[in-house]
Formats: structure tokens, sequence, C-alpha cells
């Protein structure tokens, strides 16, 4: 059991759930039901998050022995070469599921997904801007790999929200060790304000506030635009406040506290936008991985998540 606990902290477990709901939001901005096959892409989503946590300790080995020696790989309980061929084996699960889930469609956009995660773990994130906006990158395909390249430009708009709250968690995780600077924390809340701003108005554009034929108001209230804002105000709490604590304390344990709620407000975010563009079904199913992930993490004694 202690090896598997071992490979589970190596992959951030907890923190694969916070990809479940991209490809679910990038279905629900195409018009694609949740249904049958399709429900392997948020698998193949964790396969490919998982990989990048494995190549990602690989990477930071050396750097981890100093600043972070409790993680497998610096405290000898995984071996580099071991976390490296999961790595691997975790990329092509992935790019297999993306395939199986949504055909050739999907895995156009599951390649330069997965070629983003090596880039970043090997390269660019050595560079904190090229880092976050490869980061950024990274999730916007993930949201774009749900819709496929056939509905890409409907999907856009879902996938910039989700690239941009990255980046700006990204950049903040860089402070985790040793402090972030008031500016960066200042960016970070400035973007959560940006996107819960861009996220209400749509769902509150008059497409999506007007009832449809098939939708009386009370139906288009209570199904889509209540439940959306509800989720959009969740996401804004959850990572605001963190942010603008870090804004006025820039520490490294703000920092940390800051890029945690960072990643698990993504949840909220994801099924703001699937209720955004009427698919109830998908925010349900991102609201249950929301309530697993909090059961997950009372559970867990693991003290840094994050995507850096």
């Amino acid at each position: 059991m202690s090896r598997v606990h071992d490979y589970l902290e190596l992959v951030r477990a907890p923190a694969v759930l916070t990809v479940l709901g991209d490809t679910l939001a990038g279905g629900a901005a195409a018009g694609h039901p949740l249904l049958g096959h399709r429900l392997l892409l948020p698998a193949a989503s964790a396969c490919l998050y998982a990989a990048g946590m494995a190549l990602n300790d690989y990477a930071d080995r050396e750097v981890d022995a100093a600043e972070r020696p409790e993680r497998p790989i610096p405290s000898g309980r995984i071996a580099p070469r071991t976390a490296l061929s999961a790595a691997a084996g975790l990329t092509a699960a992935g790019l297999g599921l993306s395939a199986a889930g949504g055909g050739r469609r999907s895995l156009l956009l599951g390649l330069p997904l997965a070629a983003s995660i090596w880039t970043y773990d090997l390269a660019a994130k050595r560079n904190a801007a090229a880092g976050a906006l490869t980061m950024g990158l990274c999730r916007g395909l993930d949201v774009l790999m749900g819709a496929g390249t056939g509905a890409v430009r409907a999907a856009l708009p879902a996938a910039a929200v989700m690239g941009g709250h990255t980046v700006a968690v990204t950049a903040l995780s860089r402070g985790e060790v040793d402090g972030t600077s008031k500016a960066t924390a200042s960016g970070a809340t400035a973007m959560t304000t940006l996107v819960s701003g861009a996220v209400l108005a749509g769902v509150m554009a008059p497409g999506n506030a007007l009832p449809s034929r098939d939708a009386g108001p009370s139906r288009a209230l209570f199904g889509r635009i209540l439940p959306a804002a509800a989720a959009v105000a969740l996401y804004a709490t959850r990572c605001g406040t963190a942010q603008w604590r870090a804004a006025q304390d820039p520490s490294a344990g703000n920092a940390l506290q800051a890029t945690k709620s960072g990643i698990r407000s993504m949840v909220p975010l994801q099924a703001a936008l699937a209720l955004r563009h009427g698919s109830p079904g998908a925010g349900a199913v991102i609201g249950s991985i929301d309530v697993l992930g909090k059961l997950l993490r009372a559970r867990t004694s693991a003290r840094k998540i994050s995507e850096s």
C-alpha cells in the first residue's frame, strides 16, 4: 500500500481531479452530449495531467533534493527512471483515451497538448513567463480536446478562460518556496476578477438569459442562470480571497495557499462554463468532482500540491 501511496503522491492524485472538468466544459461549449465513449475524455485528461506531474518531479529532482526533500524522488521512494517511465506510459495512455473518447478530432488536439506538457516540464518552466504561458496553453488545449477540431471556435472562449486562470496560478506557484511579489499576487487577483466577470457576462448574455421555445423562464432561471452564477461566485470567493491575502502579504505560505486555492477553484469554474453552455448534466458531474476532492483532501496528508 505504501508503494501505491508513493505513486499517488508523485502524480498529485487529489489535484488530478481538477482536470476532469476541462473536457466536459469543452464538450458543453461544442454542444456534445455527455454520453457513451465521450466519457473517456476526462480520463484522458487525468492521464496527461498525471504524466506531467511525474515528469515535473523527474525534471526537478535536483532542485527538490534541496527544497522539497520529502517528495518521492529525492526521498528515494521512487527512482528517477521509474518516474520518467511513468510519465511516458501515462502520456501514451492519455493519447489512447483521447482517440477512443473523441476520435481523430480529439486526438489531433491531444497530441499538441502532450507536446506542450513535455515542453513545459523539460524546458519552458525554467523561464517564468514562458512557463506560465505554456501551462495556460496546456489547460486551453485540454478544454479544446473535449470539443474536438470540428468545434474549436465554439470552445475557444472556455479555453481562454481556463488558460488565463492557469497562467495566473502558475505565476503565483513560483513563490511557494521563497515567496512571491505583491505585483504577481495582485495580477492574479485581477485575473480572477476578469475571469469571473467574463463568465458571468456570458451567463447573462441575451442568448442565455432569455428562455428558449422549449424552456420557460423558470427553467432557464433555475436550470442554468442561477446555478452558473453560484458556481462563478464560488470560484471567485475560493480563489480571490487567498490571492488577495497573498497580495497583502506575499510570503511563501500565502503564495502556497493561493496556489492551492487557485488549483481547486478550477472545478467550480469548469462547472460555471458547462452550465453557461446549457449542460446541467456536465455541471452536476463537475460539482460531484468538487465534493469528492474535498473528501480526498480531508483524508490525505499531502502538503504541497501544485502545478509547478
